[in-house]
């Protein structure tokens, strides 16, 4: 019966470990791709909604796991509520994605509306900040909340220090330039490698 199982669940069945790493791979080569100029315009923008689309199973998985008490995940409502603010968040930055893809191929467009369409990914990816906050807030277990804290402390120090140093080297002429929008996905990146240091240091991986 158990074999069944796991053999129905499939892919989609992989734990959140699995899409993370996809994920910040598919983020990596997005990355890559567009500080080397490889890809530019409408490409470049239609290329960050692949990986931001990696982030549903993600968090599918995640919230399994919470529900069935999986190892290494930690229990709680504070949690299930932080996943359904990013699901939302994320939801809305790949709508926000293809509107500005639509909005840059099409043309006569009032500057009005393309201010507006521009705005709308930022949003997506403040509230993805929101909800870590109030993640924060609202954990009432110390040792978790701690966790998360640790997790946010080390994405800020890796995605400042990162963009502190890419930034001289910039100036030099002797890296390509970054986009800014990229900065905010290295602390993704950021919040990845606090979790791989909870685990370590902990045994749980600490927010979802």
């Amino acid at each position: 019966m158990s074999g069944a199982t796991t053999e129905s669940r499939g892919v989609l069945g992989r734990g959140p470990v699995f899409w993370g790493v996809l994920m910040l791979i598919a983020f990596g080569i997005s990355a890559a791709l567009s500080i080397s100029g490889a890809v530019e315009g409408a490409a470049e923008i239609i290329l960050m909604i692949v990986p931001a689309a990696l982030i549903v199973p993600l968090f599918t998985s995640a919230s399994r796991r919470i529900d069935s008490g999986g190892a290494g995940c930690l229990k709680g409502e504070a949690q299930r509520r932080y996943l359904k603010r990013i699901a939302i968040s994320t939801s809305c930055y790949m709508v926000a994605m293809g509107l500005l893809v639509y909005v840059e191929k099409a043309e006569n467009v009032d500057v009005a509306i393309r201010i507006l369409v521009a705005l709308l990914p930022g949003f997506g990816v403040i509230g993805v900040f929101w909800a870590i906050g109030r993640l924060i807030v609202e954990e009432q277990d110390e040792f978790i909340r701690m966790l998360v804290v640790r997790q946010s402390l080390i994405a800020t120090g890796f995605a400042l220090s990162l963009a502190a140093v890419w930034g001289f080297l910039e100036t030099a002429d002797l890296v390509p330039h970054a986009d800014a929008f990229w900065w905010p996905v290295m602390w993704f990146l950021g919040l990845a490698i606090g979790a791989v240091s909870n685990r370590i240091q902990y045994g749980t991986w600490g927010a979802v």
